[in-house]
């Protein structure tokens, strides 16, 4: 009750604190957490002291470039150790904050360790190399036009999904953030052999972004956020719509699944031009100037331009290392893989229908995957047990779970493998990139194992089956392997890292 109280308070003067930072600031992730954590500070002071109080300290305050001074945060710290004026006018309500200062005091120790961190990043390079925490960051946003299917699929598919399904248009507007378990039987049958205690399979992190409509590219509808928020993605999930049902309207009247992609894909197309424009101008003077690397950047922009003029999405444009590396940054929509979701009725699940057919000859042409899923069987399929789910699907004439299909392309996308470990206490599934050498793989365990890594004994998970799980059975039967730093790691492999 007490943190709720605190958040509230925060957002409502979220507001003034704002208003106070410099005009055009530009707000980075961290400047966001420094922002909550001293508006959720501010907050604390302005229930524990009452309104002069907060009005006092939140004007006395003022952001500096990372935002509240440690100092400052000290000295609310003090404030909110001394007494409570029962004259004040302080309501029942703000009493548990009266002993609130361990919590001040913390959080200023935690707000300097945050902007340690700033001025330890601003003093190196980036690293570009995916770690641990990046990895399991990795997300996948579901996008579309309005009314097609994608919130009532992002709930199923996350089954703890909390976006709102309504039928008019924009009823999402903030993107929804939530996580979907792989399907894994190899994990399960790999933990039902070793009869562990604990089963931990991957996830997949998926965003339902507003819909989009035509114009998004100029700001139409809720297109700059819908936009900013593909942006921060990593792969795409296309949910087209492929039912016909008079009581859910369309933005377009009517229902054309390609045209609907088009307006899409035309959409980014748009929106990745405009970009590369503004990004060519200013690298055509670093090309005058002789800098590094521009020529490079430069040709790379020049090649991505062409395409696009010419309908292309720039994922399907051929650079080399150096060109890729030259825009990376850039964080191209049209660059991000793509997977369409072709969304029919429960009717038509099983047989598909000519739409369908037409969404897998688009995706055919331009290289991408198609996937067909009904948003509303999967609804109907969330809270039921496994064999009331196969019951289900059975008598549809299904054999698997469209999200289930969905979920396994969107890990191949993302060039995603998984490597397990197994025992007793826990079976574990472990995401890796493809390519990564085992060092690499350890560290996702922990970073210990990567920096002290001596080997890792290593079975594919098949043969660990007909080993019933026994390493010592594995390396009897010469199906055990010692593998060194410069293993790359398999899918299904399962591994046993020793380290220093």
């Amino acid at each position: 009750r007490g943190l709720a109280q605190v958040n509230r308070a925060g957002i409502g003067c979220a507001g003034q604190r704002t208003a106070m930072a410099p005009r055009g600031q530009k707000t980075s992730v961290r400047r966001k957490a420094v922002h909550a954590l001293e508006c959720g500070l501010v907050g604390v002071v302005a229930w524990h002291r009452g309104l002069p109080a907060f009005t006092s300290l939140s004007t006395r305050l003022r952001p500096t470039a990372s935002g509240l001074s440690t100092e400052s945060l000290k000295g609310a710290s003090a404030e909110l150790q001394e007494p409570v004026d029962a004259s004040s006018g302080v309501s029942s309500i703000a009493r548990p904050f009266q002993t609130a200062a361990p919590l001040v005091a913390g959080a200023s120790a935690a707000l300097a360790a945050l902007l340690t961190v700033g001025a330890r990043k601003r003093r190196s390079q980036p690293d570009r190399t995916l770690n641990r925490t990046q990895l399991r960051g990795l997300k996948t946003g579901m996008v579309g036009l309005p009314n097609v299917g994608k919130s009532t699929l992002f709930n199923a598919l996350c089954e703890n999904g909390k976006a709102d399904a309504a039928n008019f248009p924009f009823c999402t507007i903030e993107p929804n953030v939530a996580r979907a378990t792989v399907p894994d039987v190899r994990l399960k049958e790999l933990a039902d052999t070793a009869n562990s205690e604990k089963v931990i399979p991957e996830q997949i992190e998926y965003v339902d972004i507003a819909g989009l409509v035509k114009g998004a590219s100029k700001g139409e509808g809720l297109g700059n956020k819908f936009l900013s928020n593909i942006r921060e993605v990593d792969a795409i999930v296309h949910v087209v719509r492929c039912f016909e049902n008079d009581d859910i309207i369309h933005v377009d009247g009517s229902i054309d699944p390609v045209r609907d992609i088009e307006t899409i894909n035309l959409e980014l197309i748009f929106a990745d031009a405009d970009q590369i424009e503004k990004r060519l101008t200013k690298v055509a003077r670093d090309v005058r100037n002789k800098i590094d690397g521009a020529a490079t950047e430069q040709e790379a922009l020049l090649k991505l331009r062409q395409a696009l003029e010419e309908g292309k999405p720039a994922r399907k444009v051929e650079l080399n290392e150096k060109e890729e590396q030259a825009v990376k940054n850039l964080g191209l929509l049209t660059k991000k893989s793509m997977i369409f979701a072709a969304n029919v009725s429960e009717e038509e699940l099983a047989e598909g229908n000519d739409m369908v057919e037409r969404v897998k000859k688009v995706a055919e042409e331009t290289g991408d995957k198609a996937v067909v899923v009904s948003a509303q069987v999967e609804a109907e399929l969330v809270g039921l047990s496994q064999d009331e789910q196969l019951e289900f699907l059975e008598t549809l004439g299904v054999e698997e779970s469209g999200c289930k299909s969905l979920i396994r392309e969107t890990y191949s996308l993302l060039g995603l493998r998984t490597y397990y470990t197994v025992g007793p206490k826990e079976s574990r599934a472990w995401t890796i990139k493809a390519g990564w050498k085992a060092p690499k793989a350890a560290g996702v365990i922990h970073t210990d194992f990567e920096k002290g890594f001596i080997k890792a004994a290593t079975v594919s998970w098949d043969k660990m089956l007909e080993c019933e799980c026994d390493e010592d059975k594995a390396k009897e039967k010469g199906l055990l392997r010692i593998e060194g730093k410069d293993y790359e790691v398999q899918e299904g492999d399962v591994l046993h890292f020793r380290f220093n």
